[in-house]
């Protein structure tokens, strides 16, 4: 078990170590396997806990240098497992045999594999190289450092939450007595020659060996490919000791302005010259920063809303093709060619087919009759088409008759599953769908996605069929593959008449489907008004949630049906029902801008303040979408201004964001606080700077915003205007006093940000302002 007992290979154990054996586990799982170690997971007996083992192959027990890595691994160890830091990967300790390093388990695997198989956001990108930046502070600000040495993706683990830790930190100075030539070749094998600094010829460079991996790593997380592809190992680092670096080309064009900041620091942190290479105690900053200017809400709405149309599956898209019979007819002519020529078959045979397809071909139905013979009804074509199938196709009564008399099998199926009777009834055959029922077909035999001909009839409309089939024992009830019923068909595409027949049948109204719609949800998210007080009067359950919660409420308030919804609050339906995300209706017609059904809700007591899970008001939504109309019924009907949403946001911050400027001023006028602040303390203000929004900034102002208000980095909105290099704002600011001698939280003034990231249309802003200072003073 675990424990703290000497070591067979230690003269002088670490007594901090916790030792395992693999007897402490449930059989091991490998996981991962590369050049200098294989990794597995293992649970432990004893934790119920799953933990990964790396065991490197320097610790093979047959090595002559066993013991002396043992020993380093040992040492280090100690050292690692009292190494605890969010973005630090837990050691738990060592495991004896096999040998290695027992350490937390991480359920997504490596950072290098994340990047291949998902797209990114932008937001999470800077997340990652932020989470990264602040695990390697905390390595290099122990005393001494401890560095890494091997810095690259696949020694990046990400977590369930998509967070990451940094693993197999310090491990590589087991190898310290290596050349400089040795540690490049050790590399190669590893697959870690991308990551290395071009000093490493010259002997170690500190800290800065590790700066210049994490710069080739963001560069890989930025582009989402592998630096130096297709590019022999021992060539890139040849090019790289020349000056060569990743093409900054691929970096993608639909990149977030602060990209081209994240860039520069990238840049630096590759230069070839330690000096200029930041320390990670910059580092974290600047990516503190660029990754802060990211941080912005995100409204989540439950996509479970949208309701796909269902149509008719594969298999009846043939039978509504008018051209069936005359690819059938050429397809099978063409295998006939190829059976004469061969003489594979009987000629006689052949000829008869023949006939037969080449009067199908030319539509000559009358001939077709003439030449039809017994033995004929028993010919298979293409895709198991019988020629029952094929007569049906061609809507002649009396040739059907004549098939059926020499014998055609009525309920005969197609590889898909077809019948003649669906063929018929999809055809809107009525006379031969009379003639085929009574003939025996089976009218509840369905196709390969489990629709009979009643789902095919209420699809088309057709009440008059449907009535055929119901008087036949057709099943009213019965659902296909994803669970719709005949009654979900005809409310979703309006067919009041078969809607009528099928309930006067007894048909369920409160039937579900797959995804727990019914047909009201159906009725309500189409906006069939008819049928959605068909079934209202038929006791269908107004308040029924289907995936997502949603009731036909939501539905319809979200498509903007107001005579829907308002039918369904005259019935008794719940206003204020809450689906997964905690929307109610009145949330969902905000956001879309549907005033009349807000006002609607709010007459029969909707809760106008209720909040989604991410806290969100319906004034929230129809600000962020800027719905006027809506925002100022809202307001009128007494909606909190200032109320704080996700991040601390309020209708205010999400106006401005998204450049609604009536909105602004609607919610001015109305009293909102141009100073509220959210959780990192960006006001508005902040916000209009950041992003460009001119109109909304003088309105700010104009309402007495703090034009010197800081957030949590210590920026104000000039230091913002500054990093966006737009003079227009910049001088707006200055011409409100806003101080030009403000310094973030990083001692920068809003000049020293400018001058820093080169922005140069600031910058001449900001130094005509200082000579104007210069000239004024006696």
């Amino acid at each position: 078990m675990a424990g703290e007992t000497t070591s067979p290979f230690l003269q002088q154990p670490c007594v901090n170590v916790s030792y395992f054996t693999e007897d402490d586990f449930l059989p091991f799982d490998k996981i991962a396997s590369g050049g200098f170690a294989n990794v597995f997971k293992a649970k432990h007996k004893l934790w119920r806990l799953d933990l990964a083992v790396k065991c490197s192959h320097l610790l093979r027990e047959e090595s002559f240098s066993f013991e002396r890595n043992m020993s380093h691994l040992a040492e280090e160890t100690a050292r690692m497992v009292k190494i605890r830091f969010k973005y630090i990967l837990p050691i738990y300790g060592i495991c004896t045999k096999p040998a290695g390093i027992v350490m937390e388990y991480m359920q997504n695997g490596s950072l290098d594999k994340l990047l291949v198989r998902y797209t990114i956001t932008w937001l999470m990108k800077f997340r990652i190289i932020h989470e990264m930046a602040m695990g390697m502070n905390f390595l290099h600000s122990m005393n001494p450092p401890l560095l890494h040495l091997d810095l690259k993706p696949g020694n990046i683990l990400v977590d369930e939450n998509l967070h990451i830790k940094i693993a197999d930190f310090g491990l590589s100075k087991w190898e310290d007595d290596l050349s400089s030539k040795q540690h490049v070749e050790r590399s190669v094998v590893r697959g870690t020659i991308n990551y290395m600094p071009p000093e490493l010829l010259n002997g170690p460079s500190g800290v800065k060996h590790d700066v210049y991996s994490f710069s080739i790593v963001l560069w890989e997380i930025l582009t989402q490919q592998k630096s130096y592809a297709g590019t022999n190992t021992m060539a890139v680092f040849v090019k790289v000791v020349a000056g060569a670096r990743p093409c900054l080309k691929l970096i993608p064009e639909n990149s977030p302005q602060e990209c081209a900041q994240m860039v520069d620091l990238m840049k630096r942190c590759w230069d070839q010259e330690l000096d200029r290479r930041p320390a990670f105690s910059e580092i974290v900053m600047e990516t503190e920063m660029l990754f802060g200017l990211l941080q912005f809400p995100d409204i989540q709405i439950s996509n479970s809303t949208k309701i796909p149309k269902l149509t008719p599956p594969s298999s009846s898209i043939s039978v509504q093709n008018g051209t069936i019979i005359t690819e059938i007819a050429n397809s099978e002519l063409q295998r006939l060619n190829l059976l004469a020529k061969t003489g594979s078959s009987d000629e006689l045979s052949i000829d008869c087919r023949r006939e037969i397809l080449q009067l199908l071909l030319e539509n000559d139905i009358t001939n077709l009759k003439k030449a039809l013979r017994k033995e004929h009804v028993t010919l298979n074509f293409m895709e198991d088409y019988t020629l029952l199938h094929l007569a049906v196709f061609t809507g002649d009564v009396q040739l059907v008759k004549l098939v059926l008399k020499y014998g055609g099998s009525v309920n005969a199926q197609t590889s898909r599953g077809l019948t003649p009777l669906i063929v018929a009834v999809q055809n809107r055959f009525v006379d031969l769908t009379l003639l085929l029922i009574e003939e025996g077909a089976d009218v509840n035999l369905t196709d390969e996605d489990n629709w009979t001909p009643l789902h095919f009839a209420s699809q088309n409309g057709d009440d008059r069929i449907g009535r055929l089939l119901l008087d036949k024992d057709a099943h009213v009830n019965i659902k296909e593959h994803d669970g719709w019923s005949p009654l979900h068909l005809a409310s979703q595409n309006g067919h009041e008449n078969v809607a009528r027949v099928l309930v006067s049948r007894q048909a369920n109204i409160n039937l579900q489907e797959s995804d727990n719609r019914t047909s009201l949800h159906l009725a309500a998210y189409h906006g069939h008004y008819n049928i959605a007080k068909l079934l209202i009067g038929q006791g269908a359950n107004l308040n029924e949630t289907q995936v997502g919660l949603r009731t036909p409420l939501h539905l319809a308030a979200e498509r903007g049906f107001f005579r829907v919804a308002r039918l369904l609050v005259k019935s008794g339906a719940d206003v204020d029902c809450l689906d997964d995300s905690h929307f109610t209706p009145l949330h969902l017609s905000a956001l879309n801008g549907y005033t009349g059904i807000c006002r609607h809700l709010l007459k029969h007591g909707a809760n106008i303040n209720q909040r989604t899970v991410q806290n969100w008001t319906p004034l929230h939504l129809a600000s962020q979408k800027g719905q006027i109309t809506t925002v100022h019924l809202l307001i009128e009907s007494f909606s909190c201004l200032d109320v704080a949403g996700d991040m601390e946001w309020t209708p205010l911050h999400l106006a401005t964001c998204y450049n609604h400027e009536e909105v602004v001023s609607e919610l001015l006028v109305s009293g909102a606080n141009p100073n509220v602040t959210d959780v990192s303390g960006w006001t508005p203000l902040h916000l209009a700077a950041h992003k460009d929004r001119l109109c909304c900034l003088l309105k700010l102002l104009h309402h007495k915003a703090n034009v010197n208000a800081a957030n949590r980095f210590g920026w104000t909105s000039l230091h913002l205007a500054a990093l966006k290099d737009n003079a227009v704002i910049v001088k707006t600011l200055i011409r409100n006093n806003a101080n030009l001698e403000a310094e973030d939280g990083y001692q920068n003034t809003p000049l020293q940000l400018a001058v820093k990231y080169r922005k140069q249309s600031v910058i001449n802003v900001f130094t005509g302002e200082d000579l104007l200072k210069a000239d004024s003073q006696p």
